[in-house]
């Protein structure tokens, strides 16, 4: 219990840091929302084909998707570098505080920045252009498991990939991959039009995954057969955004460190 009690004051505490770094607030946290905005203006009710789905409607999945991953997997391997880098968690190591509560801590943080940037999104979607959310408890329900999976991957991920790079290079490191992801997981293009074998290749990653189950959350039934398998595959999607959280927690067991190299 004094480590729980502990884990939320490092969490009030990682909060506080988090809005303090204008730069990981803007590309992690409002990012997505601005872009589906911005798209929204853009494009307006020209997406969607025979389905006649406006721009924000068409975007929204993918944003929700993407905001998931840069809110756990982006955030966490960017952070935890830079305090292994600059001596924070060394420092830490040699507190009282147990180890645990500086991951609650973390788990905290991204918890509490993915539900209000996924709240702020759909708030977007609802109130600035007319998007209509899902009215069926099913579609609520896969959208918290695949949130869930998705955000518990991405935390354990990015901490594992963490220990990859230093704080100079963790920007390009992290930022680069993320977004060629995007771009080949259905984030801002339609997966029907990206070519196959990227197809193949973003199947292998969480990303499209994610967005998969997104897309069945809000987008009308019919459309699932615009997937690779003409289906939404819930169960699939369940299974390998498992075993990323199951590889991503084993690799950041295995990996993680509290010393930068070189030093003890």
């Amino acid at each position: 219990m004094n480590a729980v009690a502990l884990g939320f004051d490092r969490t009030l505490l990682e909060l506080k840091m988090y809005s303090r770094e204008k730069e990981a607030v803007f590309f992690s946290f409002l990012f997505p929302i601005m872009m589906l905005a911005l798209f929204s203006v853009i494009f307006g009710d020209s997406m969607g084909g025979d389905s006649q789905m406006s721009a924000a409607e068409y975007f929204l999945p993918g944003m929700i998707s993407a905001g998931i991953l840069l809110t756990s997997f982006q955030t966490m391997a960017m952070s935890v570098a830079a305090e292994r880098d600059d001596g924070t968690l060394k420092r830490l190591r040699s507190t009282p505080m147990p180890p645990v509560s500086y991951f609650l801590g973390k788990v905290g943080l991204v918890v509490t920045t993915a539900l209000a940037q996924q709240v702020l999104l759909l708030a977007v979607a609802k109130f600035a252009f007319g998007v209509d959310l899902p009215d069926t408890a099913a579609r609520w329900l896969t959208f918290a498991w695949v949130f869930g999976l998705g955000a518990f991957a991405g935390t354990v991920l990015g901490t594992a990939y963490s220990s990859l790079a230093s704080a100079r290079t963790v920007g390009a490191v992290v930022v680069a991959p993320m977004l060629i992801l995007q771009f080949i997981s259905g984030v801002y293009f339609s997966f029907t039009d990206i070519p196959e074998w990227l197809k193949q290749v973003a199947s292998v990653f969480p990303l499209k995954w994610i967005a998969q189950g997104m897309r069945s959350v809000f987008f009308p039934d019919d459309l699932a057969s615009m997937e690779m398998a003409g289906a939404w595959e819930h169960g699939r999607t369940a299974m390998v955004l498992g075993v990323w959280a199951v590889l991503g927690l084993v690799l950041c067991v295995l990996t993680f460190r509290w010393f930068k190299r070189g030093t003890t």
